[in-house]
C-alpha cells in the first residue's frame, strides 16, 4: 500500500507551484490542502513548527519543509522520469543554480517591497542578476540542464510566470525580452511542458493579489 501524500501549500505562492510541478512530473497522486496565511490551521503549525510557513510535503506521515528541500526529497523518494542529471559534476552545478536562485530571490521581492530610490535600486540590482542567469546558467540551452525540464527549471520556473506579474503591480519593469533573449527561449519552452501549462495559477487573481499587496505597502 502507498504511503499518502499531502501537500499543504497556498495561493499564489511559487513555492508551492514547484512542489505540484514536481509531483505532477513524478505522477505522484497526491492531496492538495490550501492555507489561509492569515489564518495558519493547527497541522501547518505542528509540521512545521520552526518557520510555520508551506509548503510542507507530508509523505506517510512525515513532514519535509522548505521548497528546494523537498524538491530533492521527492526527487529521491521518487526516481522514475529523473528531474537531477546523472552526472555527479551536472548535478552539482544544478545544485550550485538552485542554490544561486534561493540566495537571490529575495533581491527580486525587493522591487516589490520597496518605493522611491531604493525601488530603483532594486530594479537595476534585479536586472543585474536576470543577466548572470541569461549568460552563465542558462545560455542558448532549451532547459538549464539540456534539452529536458529539470529540477533548476523547475526552481526557477517562478520567473516565467510571477515576475511579470509582480513588476506589473509593482509599477517597474525588470524583465524585457529583447534584453534577455535566452531567458525568453526558456520561457517559451517552459511554459510549453504540459506539466506546466496545465497547473499554473490564474494570471488575473494574481495580479489582483500582488497589487492590494503593493497597495498595503506604499500606504505604510
Amino acid at each position: 500500500m502507498e504511503e499518502q501524500v499531502k501537500l499543504f501549500g497556498a495561493f499564489p505562492s511559487p513555492f508551492s507551484y514547484r512542489i505540484i510541478w514536481a509531483l505532477k512530473h513524478k505522477n505522484i497522486s497526491y492531496e492538495y490542502i490550501e492555507e489561509d496565511l492569515s489564518n495558519k490551521s493547527q497541522h501547518l503549525l505542528t509540521y512545521n513548527p520552526i518557520y510555520k510557513m508551506i509548503p510542507i510535503l507530508v509523505h506517510g506521515g512525515k513532514p519535509i519543509v522548505e521548497s528546494t528541500i523537498i524538491l530533492e526529497y521527492i526527487e529521491e523518494t521518487w526516481p522514475q522520469n529523473p528531474l537531477f542529471p546523472k552526472d555527479p559534476y551536472e548535478k552539482a552545478k544544478a545544485r550550485f543554480w538552485i542554490k544561486f536562485g534561493e540566495d537571490k530571490n529575495s533581491e527580486f521581492y525587493q522591487i516589490f517591497h520597496k518605493i522611491g530610490e531604493e525601488q530603483v535600486k532594486a530594479t537595476e540590482n534585479a536586472k543585474k542578476i536576470l543577466k548572470i542567469i541569461e549568460e552563465q546558467g542558462l545560455g542558448d540551452k532549451k532547459f538549464f540542464s539540456g534539452d529536458i525540464i529539470g529540477l533548476i527549471d523547475i526552481a526557477f520556473g517562478w520567473l516565467a510566470f510571477w515576475l511579470e506579474v509582480i513588476q506589473e503591480a509593482a509599477g517597474v519593469k525588470v524583465y524585457e525580452p529583447n534584453n534577455f533573449p535566452h531567458l525568453q527561449s526558456w520561457i517559451n519552452n517552459f511554459k510549453q511542458v504540459a506539466i506546466i501549462k496545465e497547473n499554473i495559477p490564474n494570471r488575473d487573481a494574481m495580479l489582483d493579489y500582488f497589487k492590494r499587496r503593493r497597495e498595503m505597502i506604499v500606504a505604510l
